[in-house]
């Protein structure tokens, strides 16, 4: 069963609870500590995107289109399609000689509101760039490209990319394809279901000795890319982007819609998986920051450049602060 993981505060009572499940995981797949149930199945949503990154590199993709750092880090992100991110994915798309009406990720506007306003200011409507996937997606047609494959239904689970984007998803968390379930994400390409504490070792085997040669290299060059380039991974001001920047390269993570988020540790080389039961994202920093204090990963200086996300205010419409979200929870070490 789920626990609870936060509790959000108005004044001095406890309004609402956030139930969740948690998994810690070290590079050999044993669980090391978890809290509600590790085993529980649920999609890994777009903390998934590192791992279908994989294939840009190994295929030679990323080599052949002569993908940049950056490039690499916005084919990871859910980004909020500020400038610098819009200008990288359309980078991405000139290189490999296609534009935006070949990216099958949907429209939505852009998650950064200076940026929307933007559009709305310029007489602009939102195009596929905008969505906070079109970084993966130029990435799956970089893949495409080089493979030979075809274009328009790139992003179907059947086609040739996404088996071949499962068969890694498969390797890295050690479940047998036909064991992983699909769904369709928010942005139509395949999702994956599995137990949370596969998640946990896929981030951990990232960031762990042990990948074959030629997987450990391209793993180093997402994870590097990713924590050189945090704000391109989500967006100025995101709990993901600060935390990868405040962190400077120990700590590496990616969210996911509906309350999920991942984290490799290369120090001690553990990966941690996080589901909130109801979805809600704002029990995430509280709790991803809770269990890096409780591993003991966070200096006292990361600590304090990071706390208005582990105990965020809880504010009303006038912008008074009346309450607070705050974790609630203790790691069950199996260690």
């Amino acid at each position: 069963m789920s626990e609870i993981i936060a509790e959000v505060f108005r004044g001095d009572l406890v309004e609402s609870l956030h139930r969740g499940d948690i998994a810690v995981v070290d590079g050999q797949g044993r669980i090391v500590a978890a809290v509600g149930d590790p085993e529980k199945v649920t999609y890994m949503r777009s903390s998934a995107k590192p791992i279908q990154a994989l294939p840009v590199v190994e295929t030679g993709a990323a080599d052949a289109f002569g993908l940049t750092e950056e490039e690499l880090a916005v084919i990871c992100a859910s980004h909020s399609a500020e400038r610098e991110h819009t200008q990288v994915v359309r980078g991405i798309l000139e290189k490999i000689g296609l534009d935006e009406s070949f990216l099958a990720c949907g429209v939505h506007a852009p998650l950064d509101e200076a940026s929307a306003r933007l559009l709305i200011l310029e007489g602009k409507d939102p195009s596929p760039v905008h969505n906070n996937c079109s970084g993966k997606h130029a990435g799956m047609l970089a893949m495409a490209v080089h493979l030979g494959f075809s274009l328009q239904d790139y992003f179907l689970p059947e086609h040739p990319l996404q088996q071949l984007i499962l068969t890694t998803m498969s390797e890295m968390t050690g479940l047998a394809r036909e064991q992983i379930r699909i769904g369709v994400d928010g942005c139509g390409v395949p999702v994956f279901g599995l137990p949370l504490w596969r998640m946990a070792w896929a981030y951990a085997r990232m960031v762990s000795p042990g990948l074959e040669a030629g997987r450990a290299e391209a793993a180093r060059r997402i994870v590097t890319a990713m924590t050189r380039h945090p704000v391109l991974v989500a967006g100025h001001g995101r709990f993901n982007a600060e935390l990868l920047l405040k962190t400077r390269g120990r700590v590496w993570g990616k969210s996911g819609a509906e309350g999920v988020f991942c984290l490799g540790l290369p120090g001690p080389g553990l990966g941690v998986a996080v589901k909130v039961e109801d979805g809600s994202s704002r029990a995430i920093p509280p709790a991803v920051l809770e269990i890096l204090q409780q591993l003991g990963v966070l200096t006292a200086e990361e600590e304090r450049e990071l706390a208005a996300f582990r105990r965020p205010d809880n504010t009303n419409h006038r912008g008074q602060v009346v309450g607070r979200i705050q974790p609630a929870f203790q790691l069950t070490r199996s260690f």
